[in-house]
């Protein structure tokens, strides 16, 4: 099959194996998304090897003991072992056997094909169109930052970072009525953060970002500097999501964070179903974050254009 593989360097291949796994089912992906995530492990991060991708819609094409033949899915990425108390409890996240699609152990979406356990498909809407239904998995990410913290409308939010995912936060908070501050340096992605619900805006490039002290911050710029701005701005016992992943190492004084007692979250994936569901809803459109399209004979074309500073979501089609 076809496929957009990482080994000494990204390449577009026409041999790659089929990646079909015994019990699984084998997905006919329509089309992918390259996020932040997948450049980075361009880099190095995470030492992975083989097909990239993890973000994407896809037709079923087998499915034992199932009846998604033929229908379009998402899929959870990470699938564990189906035998320890996480997987008992439906939450293969942390399972320490997991394979994570793309990341880890398992030929990712870059790819004419995939295959996942069937208990980690979602079925897609067909009010969801296609490339909306590729940004299931990110919104999902940032959902899961509900699922960690509690945040009301009496609390101040500011979120460092105005990228994909960075916007995709947004729309997630502004359903919790957040009073949301985004701070960011490109002045189309920060109008883009108002539309989805953003109280208020700051271009670090043009702006004093003198923020006061704040229940939580969230760190999503994809920079190390953003830890930096997040752990000043937090306030005393306050609360710092983090987001953002690097391939490099991060130099940090945490003596803020012992003097003022912050509480530090990590926090990655979060659940199909309530992205899936948000999607739905005639008020989310998240395909206005995507900045441009590439066939998949194009994926390392696409890769670079994915790491201009002013791009958005770079969608991959596969024929």
């Amino acid at each position: 099959m076809k496929a957009l593989t990482l080994h000494d360097s990204l390449e577009v291949v026409d041999d790659a194996p089929t990646p079909r796994r015994d019990g699984e089912a084998l997905v006919r992906v329509i089309c992918a998304g390259i996020c932040n995530t997948d450049l980075e492990i361009a880099k190095g991060y995470a030492g992975f090897k083989g097909v990239l991708g993890h973000e994407f819609v896809g037709q079923v094409v087998e499915a034992p003991g199932s009846n998604l033949v033929g229908r379009r899915v998402v899929g959870e990425i990470n699938a564990g072992c189906g035998n320890c108390d996480l997987c008992a409890k439906g939450d293969p996240r942390h399972c320490e056997e997991r394979t994570v699609l793309g990341i880890k152990d398992r030929s990712g979406a870059f790819a004419e094909f995939l295959s996942l356990p069937v208990r980690n498909l979602i079925e897609v809407p067909d009010s969801v169109s296609d490339e909306a239904a590729v940004f299931a998995e990110p919104l999902a990410a940032a959902l899961g930052i509900l699922e960690q913290v509690q945040v009301s409308p009496k609390d101040n939010v500011v979120l460092i970072g105005d990228g994909k995912l960075a916007l995709l936060i947004v729309l997630a908070l502004a359903r919790a009525g957040a009073n949301l501050t985004v701070v960011g340096k490109h002045k189309a992605k920060l109008d883009l953060a108002r539309r989805f619900g953003a109280r208020k805006t700051v271009n670090a490039r043009t702006q004093q970002a003198d923020l006061e002290p704040t229940d939580v911050v969230i760190e999503a710029s994809g920079s190390p500097s953003g830890l930096e701005i997040a752990l000043r701005i937090a306030k005393p016992r306050g609360t710092v999501v983090l987001k953002s992943t690097h391939h490099e190492s991060t130099k940090l004084d945490l003596s803020t964070v012992v003097v003022n007692e912050l509480k530090i979250i990590g926090s990655r994936c979060g659940r199909m179903k309530p992205a899936i569901e948000m999607l739905k809803s005639d008020r989310v459109d998240p395909t206005a974050l995507i900045s441009n399209r590439f066939e998949l004979a194009e994926g390392v074309r696409a890769f670079a254009q994915a790491s201009m500073p002013e791009s958005m979501k770079v969608i991959l089609r596969i024929p």
